[in-house]
């Protein structure tokens, strides 16, 4: 008796497997457009990036150009914005896109793979053409944690460190593109 049943207790098993799995399907997209962020406004555009959910976390690839070759800072901000900002009484490109995005306020900026904010994205890899197309992994996220943010490509590579300089040393906010839910 036992034999018998064991194929079926196999295919039960198998069915709830399925069942119980989580789809990534097309509805976990999204296609964020990218412009270079400017103190007048928002800048041309430089391209796309696709944010997919994986079982791995949130597959980051980007499809951009007329970029500054090298390593960038890459961070999801607070704000679904990318439109400049005043600081001190002057123009600063991007700053209506906010900070970093931390939901859980944790105020550690400790890189993607660790227990700091949310924001910290990998680096983004920008060759020397000005065309980034690398994709990166995010293990924390999923396209609903960051639906209604930005996108932010800094000017300069991060560390993810408050030293030597703030923010990991990202420096300029050089390219953005809000995430639409």
């Amino acid at each position: 008796m036992l034999r018998k049943s064991a194929p079926v207790l196999a295919l039960i098993a198998l069915v709830l497997a399925i069942i119980l799995t989580p789809a990534y399907a097309n509805d976990h997209i999204a296609t964020v457009n990218v412009n270079l962020t400017e103190t007048r406004g928002i800048g041309a555009e430089v391209g796309t990036v696709t944010l997919k959910d994986t079982q791995h976390g949130l597959l980051i690839t980007p499809d951009l150009e007329n970029l500054t070759p090298g390593l960038h800072g890459f961070h999801i901000h607070q704000n679904p914005a990318c439109g400049p900002g005043l600081k001190q009484g002057k123009p600063v490109a991007g700053l209506a896109a906010g900070g970093h995005f931390d939901p859980f306020e944790v105020g550690a900026h400790a890189g993607p793979y660790s227990a700091g904010h949310l924001g910290d994205l990998p680096p983004l890899y920008v060759s020397e053409d000005g065309t980034a197309t690398m994709p990166v992994l995010a293990p924390r996220l999923e396209v609903s944690f960051v639906n209604n943010r930005s996108l932010m490509i800094h000017k300069n590579g991060d560390n993810f460190s408050d030293d030597p300089a703030l923010l990991g040393g990202g420096g300029p906010r050089e390219a953005c593109g809000v995430i639409a839910e």
